[in-house]
């Protein structure tokens, strides 16, 4: 008998030793819920991209977690920011969807900013948002160029000063020329409203947002910034028409954001192996056919941008000489 009972240790012991994973312990986010923030409130662009990856993800996280989604919004994603950098733990069941701006907010030290972006856990972003200037199709100018040889002001229809197409195109007034008015309105969609109703000109924006209207022959984009996408690449950019080394540097700056254009961050100091896991699963949930097909319908456009191409667009950013960045002070607004 004790023979027996030392020959099944030994067989037991062996067994763990050549599997040690399976019968230790399972995958870290089995049986766990990790939580998405999201700094805004429902139905925009980040919380519909937070709420398709929630919906795909579990399924490329070994252990198969629930993935909810909470909305923080507030201060242009400030609120949640500073949640996941000074009170959520950093154990992976934490994620922010955060404003791709937010660089711009540490470079001008905003107040209410209490976090620091290279600090964060870079998970990595879901898309490239591209800034793009669209004009009307039944107007008669088909080129950026023939905008600029206009006698009077275009009309372009924004959202104010906080919104980053509209000092898209104040870039373009100041640095390259071009004749506008800008018309102010309540919500991005509201000004399309209005480029419906032919009292605007124009409407600048991300071309992902604007993609439906330009379809439709509402309108077609003109001009875009630093940051491209497959079908607008052949259009001319910002920077070709500035005539300084100032000007193409705050149109770079102005352009950065957009190639991180949906961010998702963890707390700092999130474990090495538990980032692992969270940007390969971002990664394959990027390329996987349904969530691909759940994104068409939801008129998003996806494109996993890694974590270590964030933080460079993150360097660029803060990491100006003073001259520039009062001079971009200038122009942001939040």
């Amino acid at each position: 008998m004790k023979k027996r009972s030392l020959l099944f240790a030994s067989l037991l012991l062996l067994v763990v030793l050549y599997y040690p994973v399976k019968l230790v312990a399972g995958p870290y986010y089995e049986g766990k819920r990790i939580t998405i923030i999201v700094g805004f409130g429902p139905g925009g662009g980040n919380d519909r991209m937070a709420r398709l990856f929630a919906k795909h993800l579990p399924k490329h996280i070994p252990g198969k977690p629930t993935i909810i989604v909470d909305n923080m919004a507030g201060a242009s994603s400030m609120i949640a920011s500073n949640h996941i950098f000074n009170v959520a733990k950093p154990n992976g069941l934490t994620i922010g969807a955060v404003n791709k701006a937010l660089p711009m907010a540490q470079l001008l030290k905003i107040e209410g900013l209490n976090f620091d972006l290279t600090k964060f856990s870079w998970i990595g972003s879901t898309a490239i948002e591209t800034t793009v200037l669209t004009i009307r199709t039944d107007l008669p100018y088909k080129t950026f160029n023939d905008l600029l040889k206009t006698e009077s002001p275009i009309k372009v229809g924004g959202t104010g000063p906080m919104e980053l197409s509209s000092v898209f195109v104040v870039l373009l007034r100041d640095f390259v020329g071009l004749k506008v008015k800008e018309v102010t309105y309540p919500s991005g969609t509201v000004a399309m409203l209005a480029v419906e109703r032919k009292e605007v000109d124009a409407r600048g924006g991300s071309y992902s947002s604007l993609k439906p209207f330009i379809e439709r022959g509402l309108v077609r984009p003109i001009i875009r910034g630093q940051a491209s996408e497959p079908e607008i690449e052949n259009l001319p950019m910002d920077q070709d028409f500035a005539q300084d080394k100032k000007a193409k540097t705050l149109m770079a700056m102005l352009s950065a954001p957009d190639y991180i254009g949906r961010p998702f961050v963890a707390p700092p100091g999130t474990p090495a192996d538990i980032m692992k896991v969270l940007r390969d699963a971002f990664s394959k949930a990027a390329e996987d056919p349904e969530l691909l097909e759940d994104a068409k319908k939801n008129m998003l456009t996806v494109k996993y941008v890694p974590a270590e191409e964030c933080s460079k667009v993150i360097s660029y950013v803060l990491n100006q000489p003073q001259d520039i960045i009062r001079e971009f002070s200038k122009y942001i607004k939040f």
